[in-house]
């Protein structure tokens, strides 16, 4: 179950378990209770778009090629955008 999934399951009404110890529970750090999620900016999405084009079209490219590939495009992108993104190439590990 993922970690927004457990989130929802939080009920801050619940007069017998607190916030913190429905947090412990369900495994989900505090913090990303009460502070909001942050919007997805049109560039980061146009961004993860494009990583994901390049990937289904390249599943052996890792997150210094897709990088590179970006970069040569004209596109800023950090790795950690990229790592962010949950791709991991598809190599054969010895």
């Amino acid at each position: 179950m993922s970690a927004a999934d457990r989130r929802e399951m939080l009920d801050r009404g619940d007069e017998t378990l607190s916030v913190r110890r429905q947090c412990a529970l369900l495994g989900v750090a505090r913090s990303s209770v009460y502070r909001p999620d942050r919007p997805a900016n049109d560039n980061d999405l146009a961004l993860t778009r494009r990583i994901d084009e390049l990937f289904t079209a390249w599943p052996f490219y890792g997150s210094r090629r897709l990088t590179a590939t970006l970069r040569a495009e004209g596109g800023l992108v950090t790795r950690r955008l990229r790592r962010h993104d949950g791709c991991r190439a598809l190599v054969r590990r010895a």
